[in-house]
């Protein structure tokens, strides 16, 4: 370990691994249909390495994360095309190394120093760009090239969003959307409310739509309550198609933007909607959600819009079915959009990426997965394929499917990106634009001009002393 690194990473280590190395859980090697499998195969030989050409053939990679979406540890889960070809053409596997989710970068950081590093962790959340610049993880430049024909489609997205002074943080295989507004239509026809997925489609559905059905549901006494979900208030106000800091992607500099018309037009939405009470309480069930369980509440009525990924509908029907009523009830859409906005339907971009680790003993391994994941992306072969299992596996319908398809496309739609860095604006920062993104959900909320009068000073603070770290940046004269 170089000694740069060892003072740059000192500063976020801890003195134990917390929660790493679980070994409850238990893979389960799933494989495919003996059809899909060989078109599956088939297809990968024309934009993928021959195997025999492979130097990392039949190596392992070590995936550090407080979850794992790439191995299988049940039978009722569809499979992950790309890791299958992963393992089938090229004779590798996966490591999961475990870290909980209040400690992983410290944990990883721990690992780093030690010498023992992982090979890679999600390329999503919160790495960019501080974490990075402490030392934490490396440039991918030396083992995926954004030229070449199967990554060409990404470079704009990374070269935008993830790299600094010219350098990539992130092997970026796809890029998707963020939080969905999940509804039960038999609720909704309960109460006579127009179907959400029919609004969206005939462009209606706008915030005044949206708030009159989470007043005219809401009733504290009966304990229903129109909205829950981990970040709801960020969500609606991110709809507004804007961020309270951006990153100028022409001079790479992280900007202010908490004055912006749009934004006040959301809060003052948010503000609305709290004081009215139709939030669920989660100050009083310890700061949780309904029955500590995405969806609680949606089946028996008494949750109208639950806003989350569209992981919630990803698991075994039986547990999916018992909180969120039967499948053919489930449908979710994008968030709603600003009456008098720009009339666009926005939806937070989110990488589907992989980073690697400083010190990565199989980078290459991990170059060779995250290129498996990209083919899977780009060939329609497998997309089909991964289509039918969410239909077989998940039993998901095709509204369902193609409303997944939609927001996708919101995401990409190239015309304005909303993309967020969470803890990547470092803890301070991140804490003040959390409190003012997600300051509908607190207990007593404030006006807008009241959080701007607290935060204004201390966001133009934080955001000066983040680009001046990026200015005095210098990665060219580290050793990777």
């Amino acid at each position: 370990m170089k000694k740069i690194f060892a003072l740059l990473l000192v500063g976020i280590m801890v003195i134990a691994l917390v929660g790493c190395g679980s070994s409850s859980r238990e893979v389960v090697q799933l494989t495919f249909a003996t059809q899909d499998a060989e078109a599956i195969l088939a297809a990968a030989g024309i934009m993928l390495p021959d195997a025999e050409d492979t130097e990392v053939a039949g190596t392992t990679v070590k995936w550090c994360a407080w979850y794992d979406d790439i191995q299988n540890y049940s039978e009722d889960e569809i499979i992950n095309s790309g890791y299958w070809t992963f393992q089938e053409k090229y004779g590798c596997s996966v490591e999961w190394i475990e870290v909980t989710w209040d400690t992983r970068f410290d944990e990883i950081a721990n690992y780093v120093l030690a010498s023992n590093s992982p090979d890679f962790y999600p390329g999503h959340d919160g790495i960019f760009p501080m974490m990075c610049m402490k030392g934490v993880f490396m440039p991918v430049d030396d083992y995926i090239d954004y030229s070449d024909p199967l990554w060409a489609d990404m470079q704009d997205y990374v070269d935008n969003y993830y790299s600094i002074k010219g350098l990539h943080y992130g092997m970026v295989y796809d890029v998707t959307f963020g939080n969905v507004c999940a509804y039960n239509k038999r609720v909704v026809s309960e109460y006579g409310y127009d179907d959400p997925a029919e609004l969206y489609y005939n462009d209606e559905w706008t915030w005044d739509v949206f708030y009159e059905m989470c007043i005219d549901f809401t009733d504290a006494d009966e304990d229903r309550y129109a909205l829950d979900g981990w970040g709801y208030g960020e969500a609606i106000m991110r709809s507004c198609g804007e961020l309270v800091v951006v990153y100028n992607t022409e001079t790479m500099q992280f900007e202010s933007n908490i004055d912006a018309p749009a934004i006040e037009r959301a809060a003052s939405l948010m503000y609305d909607l709290a004081k009215n009470d139709c939030q669920y309480p989660v100050w009083n069930n310890g700061w949780s959600i309904r029955n500590s369980v995405d969806g609680g509440g949606m089946k028996e009525g008494l949750c109208l819009f639950y806003i989350g990924g569209t992981y919630m509908f990803t698991g075994p029907v039986d547990s999916i079915s018992s909180v969120w009523g039967d499948l053919d009830e489930l449908m979710f859409v994008p968030l709603p959009r600003d009456d008098d906005g720009d009339g666009v339907y926005y939806a937070e971009a989110s990488p589907s990426a992989y980073a690697l680790v400083q010190g990565a003993q199989n980078p290459e391994g991990v170059a060779l997965l995250a290129a498996c994941m990209r083919f899977k992306v780009l060939d329609p072969t497998v997309v089909n394929i991964d289509r039918l299992q969410l239909e077989n596996t998940y039993l998901w319908t095709q509204d369902m499917l193609d409303m997944w398809d939609e927001c996708y496309d919101l995401a990409n739609n190239g015309s304005k990106v909303i993309v967020s860095y969470y803890e990547g604006l470092g803890d301070k920062l991140n804490n003040v634009v959390s409190a003012l993104e997600g300051f509908g959900e607190a207990e007593d909320p404030t006006t807008w001009a009241q959080m701007k009068e607290t935060y204004s000073e201390q966001i133009d603070y934080y955001v000066n002393q983040l680009n001046e770290t990026i200015a005095n940046y210098d990665p060219y004269s580290m050793e990777y």
